[in-house]
């Protein structure tokens, strides 16, 4: 027998189902918003009045945090003038190098300021901005034991962070270097410092800086590989921002706010024969 209560059930549940699909908890492209697998758009960031940037919180001069509690560094110069660029406040995300790109993916941040090496690889996976500093790879040693050839390093350990291009770069082109990989800035340089590898590799713009810092250390290989680029990155797809963070470096870069910050954040930590030319893109 045909039952009518049942029957209103399903049409009432169908209904249901219909109107829960169309509320959905993501903008409605056809609105004009973005899709969630796109990320935020100027529109929306500037609606919520803030933008999220993943940076590092362990990487003078780049990002870190001051004894005071506040950040710091040549990336988040950049991030704090952007915010204000778009008029609104920077919401700072910390984050280790291997988790770059996954805080975009799962859209916990909107962009990436975390001395971000652009490489083929990273690009199938993010949208890389224009850049705006060089790079290089460089190896520190102790000034006891200085390293200053790839081929002095065979058989011996060698400290990287994990998800870095010189973890990439080592694996791939000196497979006969042990690589001791570290989650974080802070645990490989205390291995190094405590003597359990031979020595460090990572970006040698950073490394200029810490060698400063810690007298009986050089950076005996100051480039390996090919010379890189450091650049912002936005989720894969994310067009809106992409285009609006392109067209701010390109801003930046001629109202001459890279050489400013440059002054400001990176030369009181360079040795002096370490040039303005050397680092930012002009």
């Amino acid at each position: 027998m045909f039952n009518v209560k049942k029957a209103l059930a399903g049409v009432l549940a169908g209904v249901t189902l219909i109107s829960v699909a169309a509320c959905g908890n993501g903008p409605d492209p056809a609105a004009g918003g973005s899709s969630s697998q796109q990320g935020q758009t100027v529109e929306q960031i500037k609606k919520t009045g803030k933008i999220r940037i993943a940076t590092f919180g362990d990487l003078p001069p780049y990002g870190y945090v001051k004894n005071d509690g506040t950040r710091a560094g040549y990336d988040v110069a950049l991030g704090n003038q952007i915010g204000k660029d778009l008029g609104v406040k920077v919401d700072w995300v910390q984050v280790n190098a291997d988790g770059r790109v996954d805080s975009l993916k799962s859209d916990k941040v909107d962009l990436v300021l975390a001395n971000f090496t652009v490489t083929d690889e990273r690009k199938q996976v993010v949208d890389f901005a224009d850049p705006y500093m060089k790079v290089s790879i460089g190896v520190v040693s102790p000034d006891s034991a200085k390293i200053t050839s790839a081929d002095q390093l065979k058989g011996k350990q060698l400290a990287v962070t994990k998800g870095t291009t010189a973890e990439a770069f080592f694996t791939e082109k000196y497979p006969d270097v042990q690589l001791r990989k570290f989650d974080s800035k802070t645990q490989q340089f205390q291995a190094f410092k405590d003597g359990r590898v031979a020595a460090l590799a990572d970006d040698n713009t950073y490394l200029y800086a810490w060698a400063k810092d810690n007298p009986g250390y050089t950076v005996g290989i100051k480039t390996i590989g090919d010379e890189s680029t450091i650049a912002p990155a936005v989720k894969k797809g994310n067009k809106s921002l992409l285009e609006w963070t392109n067209k701010e470096i390109k801003t930046l870069t001629s109202n001459g706010f890279f050489k400013d910050v440059y002054q400001s954040e990176l030369a009181p930590s360079f040795t002096s024969d370490i040039k303005p030319e050397d680092v930012i893109i002009e």
